[in-house]
């Protein structure tokens, strides 16, 4: 019986890979990537060898079809994204929803994702948390700064880092200067950095310093107003 594995891979530190999803990559018979030529970069570093196609966000709608009936040929698939867990910010949400739709089995195994290590790096609460991803680039993009203004749970966001000082401008334009933030770069890399202030103090920063490499953004939820105690008759 045919069966796709959800295979998480490091978003930065190679040694961060499970022993089961070593296992899986041995064992599996054909794999999807993001990337090959990243995919093929780590499975060179674990001495793995196997068949490796492409399925990536520009061509997944085209390839899904084919990607399916490929699946169907083998009882055992793996779908892996460049870095981290597939269908999270990352393609795959298409090719999980096909697979279960024709009866496919799934089985997603538990790894690396950088919107974990960020938030709980970040010091705000993430109890309960807000994962928007990455913000839309134009249309629909004020309406989320809007929403997101109003929260008060703890927001998370990806972003580029040619787009970082921009995004920072947003958020202390729609949130306030003082709304406090955490910026998450580089996590489980050399030189991994937390740069935690007010959204104007962060921004200022990376003015300055401009950035490499990939970003998470933590924003602080917006603080309720405290509710005075009614007296007691």
């Amino acid at each position: 019986m045919s069966k796709l594995y959800i295979v998480p891979t490091p978003i930065g530190n190679l040694e961060d890979i499970t022993l089961r999803s070593i296992r899986t990559l041995k064992e599996t018979e054909l794999i999807f990537a993001e990337d090959t030529r990243v995919t093929k970069k780590l499975l060179s570093h674990l001495d793995i060898q196997k068949p490796v196609h492409p399925f990536h966000a520009h061509n997944e709608h085209k390839s899904l079809n084919s990607a399916i009936d490929k699946i169907k040929a083998n009882s055992h698939t793996v779908l892996v994204s460049d870095a981290g867990t597939p269908g999270i910010s990352d393609p795959g949400f298409l090719l999980i929803r096909e697979c279960i739709t024709k009866g496919i089995d799934i089985e997603c195994l538990p790894g690396p994702a950088a919107v974990i290590p960020a938030i709980v790096g970040s010091g705000f609460p993430c109890d309960r948390f807000v994962f928007e991803g990455f913000l839309p680039h134009k249309k629909g993009r004020q309406t989320r700064l809007l929403a997101i203004a109003e929260e008060v749970r703890t927001t998370v966001l990806y972003e580029s880092p040619h787009r970082l000082v921009k995004c920072l401008g947003q958020i202390e334009e729609f949130m306030g200067k003082d709304r406090q933030i955490c910026v998450a770069r580089e996590l489980t890399k050399l030189y991994e950095e937390f740069r935690r202030g007010s959204a104007s103090e962060v921004k200022a920063y990376y003015e300055a310093h401009p950035p490499k490499g990939e970003i998470v953004i933590i924003i602080e939820g917006v603080q309720t107003k405290k509710v005075k105690n009614e007296k007691t008759v």
